[in-house]
This record gives C-alpha cells, sequence and structure tokens, in this order.
C-alpha cells in the first residue's frame, strides 16, 4: 500500500476511533440496559420467578415474558428467611427455592435476562420446606425450615443446570431450629446458617468449614449462641471472608434491634468483634447487604420500615450513621436487599405492598427513586441481581 495512502487510512482510523470513544457515553442513557433483578415469587399452585431490566439510572421495567415459570410450587406468604433466590457464580442460572414443594428449581438466564427452567426439573430439597440457599463456584447448599426435617443439604450444580445430591451432605437441626439463612463467604471456605429459632434458647449460629470433598466439617463449638434474640440474615463483608455481620431480628423491647459482628477463625470458630452487637435503634433488622468496597452495611428493619445504615471499621466494628425510610415511612413489611452491581442502586423487597423499591447509594446514604410493582402478589421472597 503507498505510503500516502496508509496514512489516510490511519487517520480515517483514528478519526472513526475517537469518534466512537466522544459517543461512548452518550449510549449509557437512563434507559439503557445494564442487567437484571429477579425475585422468588412463592406463588401457590406453580411458582413463579418476576424479572426486571435494570436500567443505567437504577429503575426497573419488567422483563417481557414475566413472570416466568419455576415449576416447584410456592407457599403464597413469606418465607422469613434471606437468600431465597440466587444467581449461580458464572451468572449462567438462577437457582431459587420452592417452599411449598419442598423443592428446588434451576433456571437458565439467557442474554436478554429471560429465564426457562431447565431439563431436569426442579428436584427435592433434602428436607422439608426451603428457604435458602447459596452456591460457591458449583456447590450449592439449601436450609430447609421443615420442623418434621430441619437441615444443610448440599449439591452439585451440573454445566448444563442439574442439581445433583452431594452423598453424605445432610447436617441435620432441631426440629426448633427454623433456620433463616444459609451463607458461603467469598472463598467458599466458610458457611454459616442462622437458627432463627422458636424460642430465645434456639437462637443459634451454624459455623462450618467447608472440606474438599463439599461436604461440612462443624467449628469447635458450633453452633454459637446468637447475641440477640432472632439471628436472622447474615453477610460476609466483601472484602474480608473473615468478618461476618449477622442481624438480631426478635429483640423485644422498643427500638431494640441489633447487628452482630464476627471474626471468623480458620476452623470456622466465631468470635465477637469490638462492642458487638451494635444498636439499630429500629424494630426487627432482618435481611442484611454490604457495599461491594466493604465500607457501609445497610440492615432492613422490618417493623419500622426503614433501613439502618452503618459504617464498617477495618477491624469491623460498626458505627450506626442513620436509618431512612421506606416509601416516604410507609415500608413496613419491607424484607429482602439487594446492591446492583455497580453498586450505585440498593433494590428493596416490600413484599407488603407488592412492590420493590429503588434507592440511589452514595456512599453510606441513600436517597429513594421509585419502585415497580410485583404483579403476582405479597408473598415474594428474596432478590437476586445479576
Amino acid at each position: 500500500m503507498p505510503s500516502l495512502l496508509r496514512g489516510a487510512v490511519a487517520v480515517l482510523g483514528a478519526t472513526v476511533g475517537l469518534a466512537l470513544v466522544l459517543a461512548g457515553p452518550a449510549i449509557a442513557s437512563a434507559d439503557h440496559i445494564v442487567g437484571h433483578v429477579y425475585t422468588d415469587d412463592n406463588t401457590t399452585g406453580i411458582n413463579t420467578i418476576s424479572g426486571f431490566d435494570r436500567h443505567a439510572g437504577g429503575a426497573l421495567t419488567p422483563i417481557p415474558g414475566s413472570p416466568f415459570i419455576a415449576g416447584g410450587a410456592g407457599t403464597g406468604s413469606g418465607l422469613a428467611s434471606q437468600g431465597a433466590v440466587q444467581v449461580s457464580s458464572d451468572g449462567r442460572y438462577l437457582l431459587a427455592v420452592d417452599a411449598g414443594s419442598n423443592q428446588i428449581s434451576v433456571l437458565r438466564i439467557h442474554s436478554d435476562g429471560r429465564l426457562t427452567l431447565v431439563h431436569s426439573g426442579p428436584v427435592a430439597s433434602g428436607g422439608d420446606d426451603p428457604v435458602s440457599l447459596t452456591e460457591h463456584d458449583g456447590l450449592v447448599y439449601v436450609a430447609n425450615a421443615g420442623s418434621a426435617d430441619s437441615n444443610y443439604t448440599g449439591f452439585v450444580l451440573g454445566w448444563h443446570g442439574q442439581l445433583e445430591p452431594l452423598p453424605g451432605s445432610t447436617f441435620s437441626l432441631p426440629g426448633n431450629a427454623q433456620p433463616g439463612d444459609v451463607l458461603f463467604n467469598s472463598d467458599g471456605r466458610s458457611l454459616v446458617g442462622t437458627r432463627v429459632g422458636t424460642t430465645p434458647t434456639a437462637s443459634a449460629i451454624d459455623s462450618f468449614r467447608v472440606g474438599w470433598d463439599g461436604r461440612l466439617v462443624p467449628a469447635p463449638g458450633s453452633p454459637f449462641p446468637a447475641q440477640g434474640a432472632g439471628p436472622f440474615g447474615s453477610e460476609f463483608r466483601p472484602t474480608d471472608p473473615d468478618q461476618l455481620f449477622v442481624s438480631n431480628a426478635h429483640n423485644a423491647a422498643p427500638d431494640s434491634g441489633t447487628v452482630s459482628a464476627f471474626g471468623v477463625s480458620r476452623d470456622g470458630t466465631l468470635f465477637s468483634i469490638g462492642a458487638s452487637p451494635f444498636p439499630d435503634q429500629q424494630m426487627a433488622p432482618c435481611w442484611v447487604e454490604i457495599t461491594h468496597d466493604g465500607r457501609y452495611l445497610f440492615t432492613v428493619n422490618t417493623a419500622s420500615g426503614s433501613i439502618s445504615r452503618y459504617s464498617i471499621a477495618p477491624s469491623g466494628s460498626l458505627s450506626l450513621l442513620g436509618s431512612t425510610p421506606v416509601s416516604g415511612g410507609k415500608g413496613v413489611g419491607a424484607v429482602d436487599a439487594r446492591l446492583s452491581t455497580d453498586g450505585q442502586t440498593l433494590y428493596v423487597n416490600e413484599s407488603a405492598s407488592g412492590q420493590i423499591g429503588e434507592f440511589a447509594v452514595n456512599g453510606g446514604n441513600l436517597t429513594e427513586l421509585g419502585s415497580v410493582p410485583v404483579s403476582t402478589g405479597s408473598g415474594a421472597a428474596g432478590l437476586a441481581v445479576n
């Protein structure tokens, strides 16, 4: 190619490239779809999953075709748990509990956010009343809360979305344990479960190390006594897999909710951090979410209709920043909360009013943006974001 023509082509390429760079930001308008949000509708008969397009400004709109068939059956009422629906580590599948039929469903997530049930269909959860599940690199554990068969049970998630029970993985619980959450830490080496309990003495936290074969090894001293009645939602710090935070939802005195902070030893032993538990000054802190940078913690106060905001010190100690009303103070009954993948929006399942609230996140501050209705009723449980 003659040098003059080569130079002209290079100039043209640079000009086009510069134009594309300059035009790039204009593409990311508020209408641009950047991800999706899902909730387990927990509907009786045939359970469904509601899916929403997540726009660049944080707003949600229903995905065409939503709600999607999950295959099992829900209960039609709240599950009183955290983690009823999860996106797999590789982003290919959505896992959801079917508490009314004692099953777990796996649905394929398509590029446009639509869901389809995998060919193998729902599988038995290994107990009664599955309410929460967690997944790490294909290893899945579910918490079954039924008094007749309460346990944690493991599964392996196959490449095609099939769930295979992990032999010898079931860890039985007392009938009054009423597990509310089961959760892996970020490296998959620790797993915890909260026992909400039907009595104060039944309030406890199970802690395990995860063996090379995926089975659970109880930590010395597990289960550990809770620092308040009804340990409920739990979250490991994203920037430190050895720090665990647990909400205490059932303290009886007015505005007596607390959040506990624990360190997790190599063998899974839990130890209290600082002055834990930390006061919430609200009622029934249940669901917990931590910003991706590990600096702030949010907990949904179901009985107060608010979200408490904490800063997290490097040691794990919490400092209460204040509380933000849900739905202008009318959000009593709000449940699960999840952050968008960019950390700029917090979504809250306002199940009592059948909607999902949208909050802008600025450090430890929240500003309510609006909400989108969930058309399947008030029994929806869990939130998952991809």
